[in-house]
């Protein structure tokens, strides 16, 4: 049985509860995170999740999503989930995190404190799906990925458009070739584009950055 960390609005730890309650109707919230992988070219990996998934089954995500364990940080344990679900090995570096609350129909909801971590892909043909976790990938542009998110907002997980709508906000303590990355996707009117997409999945607008504590 899988334990997730439950956390206050800080990310501080307040106790551990069993994943399924996690993700009940009313959630509890915990901490997770969300990854971002490019290759050189600036192109984003994005993966379908499996249709056995309870939450957002058959829906395009960033890379990988999910839940760090005890005494790892947001980046050992995105190091740690990539070949689980992937089959890769990537350096990553951390750049926020955010809080959301989000239902799905009336099944389960994610409520959240995710952090958000980018790594460059050297060898994307070692890539290898793993069964019940991704049943798809592919790889986007910018405009191409946008168009989309506008055209059909329903297709993808809310937590990425929260992820790409604060790419702006990120660490500045994060190697150059991220930040090369960084600047390709932080183009002008990215906040704007996502704003009618959020409200697809948010019309309360229950999500927002954290702002780090010393």
């Amino acid at each position: 049985m899988e334990y997730l960390i439950l956390v206050d609005s800080n990310d501080r730890q307040v106790g551990t509860e069993e994943k399924v309650k996690c993700h009940l109707p009313n959630g509890k919230l915990h901490r997770a995170f969300t990854i971002l992988l490019f290759n050189k070219d600036g192109k984003l990996l994005l993966t379908q999740r499996s249709t056995s998934k309870m939450l957002w089954p058959g829906d395009w995500d960033g890379t990988v999503a999910s839940h760090p364990r005890q005494s790892e940080t947001y980046v050992s344990s995105a190091e740690r989930r990539l070949p689980e679900e992937l089959g890769i090995n990537c350096k990553l570096d951390y750049l926020f995190k955010f809080e959301y609350h989000v239902p799905y129909k009336d099944i389960g909801s994610e409520n959240e404190v995710c952090g958000t971590l980018i790594g460059i892909m050297d060898e994307p043909e070692k890539i290898r799906l793993v069964e019940d976790e991704i049943s798809a990938v592919k790889w986007t542009t910018f405009d191409e990925l946008l168009s989309e998110i506008e055209k059909s907002p329903q297709i993808f997980c809310p937590w990425m458009l929260v992820a790409l709508y604060f790419l702006s906000e990120s660490s500045n303590n994060i190697i150059e070739p991220h930040k090369k990355i960084l600047k390709m996707w932080n183009k002008e009117g990215l906040k704007s584009r996502l704003e009618d997409p959020l409200k697809y999945h948010f019309p309360d607008h229950k999500w927002e950055l954290k702002i780090e504590r010393n």
